[in-house]
């Protein structure tokens, strides 16, 4: 079936877009905004409004798809693209890219995808969300051309087996990291509750902040979670315990100091994003190295995630490959085309480095929904919640888009099945 024409529309994404260097270094919140100038080129202030280009695909029998355009809520950090603005995209979506993908058959969804990844404008390869949403509006147009799921047709793409059961939900906080998660609590969420560890006054001068939250954490959830609840804790944590302990990080004073949020966790699992960010990926991959084999020689059962530094497809091959982390984030803005998203779970296969399937509260959702298909394709071990920062919308976009999907899929199984025997008989 032949895509007829291509449409973008700037729109508002679910949450900020923030300024993590000026945050960093010290503005103070005001309310819900910061005081302060950017430091970050293309922001005009700490905090505003982000910005997302709602793609519509038109097919020849009239159906439109769509995908969103999406960036982090740090855009421009870590050694991301920039800003993304959507007024100034908006021409480059209707022109060069309607110009390549008008006229082809939207059941090649991984050609088509493909194209826009080698896809230059003044010889520049496209930003990362305009990829990312377009290529989600494509998946979303093969789905419809071939009458099956977008699971189904990523698996099948990415020659994967598809998971038979939703992928464990990670749910994030934002600042309201004791209400929020105590919502989590009571409706069970598998991972959680990122806590947004993102200053030295959170996380505590000596680190202390952190261990009494995790403390209340594994208590509060005993109190609040279902019969058999067993989570694993996830804390995000931006480099902040890089930034009060400082290197070497295999050193005693940084390896008992996660032997004491391990303590406070149990009996349950815990895991740490981000624990420094050095400022390139070569270094952050050496550091992250460096507290690994620190922890595994002091025994200290902390997982460590790998966010800042690990944005593209490459740069989760190189942690990977460097066996620099527990867990990489799959950051899917920052891959650009959501394909590219799925490759990088598939990657991880194999290895002792799991894929949580990430992105940002930054996104919409529609993004949300197509994340999900791409964890259920590949059978990542968590997928985020998204988007938004109040928890309860983005958890039931994600949760309820998986069942929904495998009942569908359970359902053409039964059918399948049943006209195998008719056909039999």
């Amino acid at each position: 079936m032949q895509i007829e024409a291509i449409h973008a529309t700037p729109g508002y994404s679910g949450f900020f877009f923030d300024d993590q260097r000026a945050i960093k270094q010290g503005a103070t919140q005001d309310g819900f905004t910061y005081d302060g100038d950017p430091v970050t080129d293309g922001f005009d202030e700490i905090r505003q409004a982000g910005e997302t280009l709602i793609v519509d695909v038109e097919l020849a029998d009239g159906s439109v798809h769509r995908g969103d355009c999406a960036a982090v809520q740090y855009s421009g950090a870590g050694g991301r693209d920039p800003l993304f603005r959507a007024e100034a995209y908006a021409p480059v979506i209707e022109g060069s890219v309607a110009e390549e993908l008008v006229g082809r058959d939207a059941r090649d969804f991984l050609a088509n995808a493909e194209l826009l990844e080698e896809l230059e404008v003044d010889g520049s390869r496209l930003h990362t969300a305009i990829r990312y949403g377009v290529s989600q509006a494509l998946l979303d147009a093969a789905a419809r051309a071939e009458g099956r799921t977008k699971t189904d047709v990523l698996a099948d793409e990415l020659d994967t087996e598809p998971a038979n059961e939703p992928v464990p939900v990670f749910g994030q906080s934002g600042d309201a990291r004791y209400a929020n998660a105590e919502k989590m609590f009571i409706k069970g969420v598998p991972v959680l509750p990122h806590a947004l560890i993102n200053s030295v006054e959170k996380i505590g001068p000596d680190g202390e902040a952190l261990l009494e939250y995790v403390d209340w954490l594994a208590d509060r959830s005993l109190e609040l979670g279902p019969e058999g609840y067993d989570p694993r804790f996830h804390i995000d944590v931006y480099g902040m315990i890089g930034e009060i302990f400082g290197a070497p990080y295999d050193r005693d004073e940084v390896i008992d100091y996660f032997a004491a949020l391990e303590e406070a966790a149990a009996p349950y699992p815990i895991q740490i994003e981000g624990p420094m960010d050095v400022g390139d990926r070569a270094d952050q991959i050496e550091a992250m190295v460096e507290l690994r084999d620190g922890l595994r020689d002091g025994s200290v059962g902390v997982d460590i995630v790998a966010d800042e530094w690990c944005n593209t497809f490459e740069d989760v091959r190189a942690f990977v490959d460097a066996g620099a982390a527990d867990v990489v984030q799959i950051k899917t803005p920052d891959l650009g085309g959501i394909h590219r998203s799925g490759q990088a779970v598939r990657y991880c296969r194999g290895t002792d480095t799991r894929a949580y399937l990430g992105g940002t509260c930054n996104e919409t959702e529609t993004s949300a929904r197509a994340c999900a298909h791409v964890a259920l394709a590949t059978d990542a071990a968590q997928v985020l919640a998204k988007p938004g920062m109040g928890f309860d919308e983005g958890y039931m976009i994600v949760e309820n888009e998986m069942r929904r999907t495998v009942a569908r899929r359970e359902r053409a199984q039964r059918l399948a099945n049943t006209d195998e025997v008719t056909a039999d008989d």
